[in-house]
C-alpha cells in the first residue's frame, strides 16, 4: 500500500508539472492532488513525528511551481488559442524594422492584458535575436506590496499554458548571496502580473530552446538604488548567453488612476502642463490622447540611445518623472536597466530604439481613461 500511495502521489504531481491545456485542467489536477493527499494521509504518519512524508513532499513540490495565476483572465488559458494569438501578433509586426535585431540584448515591453498590450509587445519580442541565449532576466515592478529593494522568487519553475519555464537557480543563488535581495512569498509571486505577462512571449520566442529565467521584482527605489542594482546586475547581463526583459506600461491616465496631467498645446510649445478637473477642461484643438502621447514620447525621447548616453538618460528620465509624475509603472525596472548600461558603457556603447507606441483608448474628456504601451529593443 505504501508503494501504491507513493505512485499515486507522484503521478498526480507529474501531471501538475506538465504544460496544461488550460487553466481549468490545471485546477482539476491540483484538486485531485489535494484529494489524494487527504485519502493517503492516514497511511503514512510516522509514529515518532506524526508527519506524512509523502504528503509534505507533495506540498513542498507544489510550492516550487508558480502557477499561471492570471491565465484565463488577463490572457487565454487555452494552449492552442494562446499559441495562435502570439503567432498572429508576431506575424503582423510591420516590415519597417529589420527583425530580429542582430546582437539585441534587452527589450522594454508592456504587461497589460493581452487584448490590450499583446500586439504592442510583439514588436519588442520580434526584435529578439535568440542565437546563443540560455538565460533571460525579467525585471518587473511591484504592484501589490511595498518593496524598498528588489526581490527574488523562491520557486523553481514558472507555469505557462504553452510550456513551463525553469528558473536559473544557480544565478538566483549568486544574487541571493549578495544579501541585496529579498525573497518573494509564493502568494506575492503569484499575485504579481508584471512578470507573468511576459512568460508566454518568452516561452514562444525561445520555442524549442533550452533556456531558464531569472525573475526579479523591483520595488519603489530611488535613482541611486536603481544605479546600485544596475551595477550589481551588469556583469550578469553582459554575458553573451543572457538576455533581459524589462516590463513596463507607460502613462496610466484618468481619474481612476488619480492622474490627469495635460499639455494645453502640442509640442514644441513650452506652455506647462496642468491638471484637468471637471472645471478645468481640455482645449478643443489639442485632445487629451494627443497630450498623453506627447507626454509619453518626451520620456521615450529622453531614453533613446543615441543621442543620450545611459548615464545621461537615467538622469534626464529621473528629472522628467519628478516634473511630470507620469505614471510609468515600470520606471524603476527601466532605471535599473539604465544603471546597468551606465556601468557597461565605458567598454561598450548602448543603443535603445523605440519601435511601437499604442494607447488602450483615445481619451477626449475627463471621464475617459487609458493606458499607454511602448516597445523598444536594446543593444549593448
Amino acid at each position: 500500500m505504501y508503494t501504491l500511495g507513493i505512485c499515486i502521489c507522484r503521478t498526480a504531481f507529474s501531471m501538475l508539472r506538465m504544460p496544461s491545456c488550460d487553466k481549468s485542467r490545471s485546477l482539476i489536477i491540483r484538486s485531485r492532488i489535494d484529494q489524494s493527499t487527504q485519502v493517503l494521509k492516514p497511511l503514512f504518519f510516522h509514529s515518532t513525528t506524526d508527519h506524512c512524508t509523502c504528503c509534505s513532499t507533495i506540498e513542498r513540490m507544489k510550492k516550487d511551481v508558480r502557477s499561471a495565476s492570471h491565465a484565463g483572465s488577463w490572457y487565454t488559458d487555452n494552449r492552442d488559442e494562446l499559441n495562435e494569438e502570439l503567432e498572429g501578433w508576431l506575424e503582423v509586426v510591420g516590415p519597417t524594422e529589420d527583425f530580429p535585431v542582430a546582437g539585441s540584448k534587452a527589450i522594454i515591453a508592456p504587461h497589460a492584458g493581452y487584448s490590450y498590450s499583446g500586439p504592442a509587445a510583439a514588436w519588442a519580442y520580434k526584435s529578439i535575436d535568440t542565437t546563443g541565449i540560455k538565460r533571460v532576466f525579467i525585471l518587473g515592478p511591484s504592484h501589490h506590496f511595498y518593496l524598498e529593494g528588489c526581490a527574488l522568487s523562491r520557486c523553481k519553475e514558472y507555469e505557462t499554458p504553452i510550456g513551463n519555464l525553469p528558473l536559473d537557480i544557480d544565478t538566483i543563488n549568486e544574487l541571493r548571496a549578495t544579501n541585496e535581495f529579498e525573497d518573494l512569498s509564493l502568494k506575492a509571486d503569484e499575485a504579481e502580473h508584471s512578470l507573468e505577462m511576459h512568460l508566454p512571449y518568452v516561452r514562444k520566442i525561445f520555442e524549442g530552446q533550452d533556456i531558464s529565467i531569472v525573475p526579479i521584482v523591483v520595488g519603489a527605489i530611488s535613482k541611486s538604488l536603481e544605479a546600485s542594482y544596475g551595477k550589481l546586475l551588469a556583469p550578469f547581463l553582459s554575458r553573451e548567453d543572457t538576455f533581459c526583459v524589462v516590463s513596463s506600461d507607460f502613462c496610466h491616465w484618468g481619474t481612476r488612476f488619480s492622474y490627469t496631467y495635460y499639455y494645453p498645446e502640442p509640442a514644441p510649445s513650452n506652455k506647462p502642463g496642468i491638471k484637468l478637473t471637471r472645471s478645468v477642461q481640455p482645449s478643443t484643438s489639442h485632445r487629451i490622447h494627443e497630450s498623453i502621447e506627447r507626454l509619453d514620447r518626451e520620456a521615450m525621447d529622453l531614453l533613446a540611445m543615441p543621442p543620450s548616453s545611459a548615464k545621461d538618460a537615467h538622469a534626464k528620465f529621473a528629472e522628467y518623472l519628478a516634473t511630470t509624475h507620469n505614471t510609468i509603472c515600470g520606471r524603476h525596472p527601466i532605471g535599473v536597466l539604465l544603471g546597468a548600461l551606465a556601468e557597461l558603457e565605458e567598454s561598450r556603447k548602448s543603443t535603445l530604439k523605440w519601435v511601437r507606441y499604442e494607447q488602450s483608448s483615445a481619451c477626449v474628456n475627463i471621464a475617459d481613461s487609458s493606458v499607454s504601451y511602448a516597445s523598444a529593443w536594446v543593444r549593448f
